[in-house]
């Protein structure tokens, strides 16, 4: 497989909100980006701030501009977040529920970010979605 589609992101987004659903989350919002770091998906549910949109997106942003699942970065220092932050811009956010998109062979295909719940259970959204269309999810 050499690209994320539409209807694989489209279907991320569906399975991470019904099991988000199935495991009593609250509302979320769930982006799908490319390896490049560009949107192909966004929906959220109703209830959800203003402000999902943008952490799910710098979730899954930070993931693909570490090559690491966001997990990877809840425990980094301050001072590297500070960087991180700086050269992206303010797009990153190092708090689980930032996913990649891994094929079978291990190339990068995208990455998810989930927010709305504890970062746990978004993250555990983002994995089903990932997982209902026969990918890998890689949550570092």
């Amino acid at each position: 497989m050499s690209e994320l589609t539409l209807d694989q992101a489209m279907k991320i987004v569906e399975v991470g909100f019904s099991h988000g659903r199935k495991t009593n989350c609250l509302p979320l919002g769930i982006a799908v980006l490319d390896p490049g770091g560009h949107l192909i998906s966004f929906a959220r549910e109703d209830g959800t701030s203003f402000l999902r949109p943008a952490i799910a997106q710098a979730k899954a942003w930070g993931a693909l501009g570490m090559g690491m699942g966001s997990r990877a970065l809840e425990n980094r220092p301050d001072r590297f977040m500070m960087t991180l932050n700086s050269v992206s811009g303010g797009k990153t956010l190092n708090a689980p529920g930032g996913v990649i998109i891994r094929d079978q062979e291990g190339k990068i295909l995208g990455a998810v970010g989930v927010t709305g719940d504890v970062s746990d259970r978004d993250e555990a959204c983002a994995v089903a979605g990932i997982e209902a269309v026969g990918l890998i999810a890689d949550t570092g």
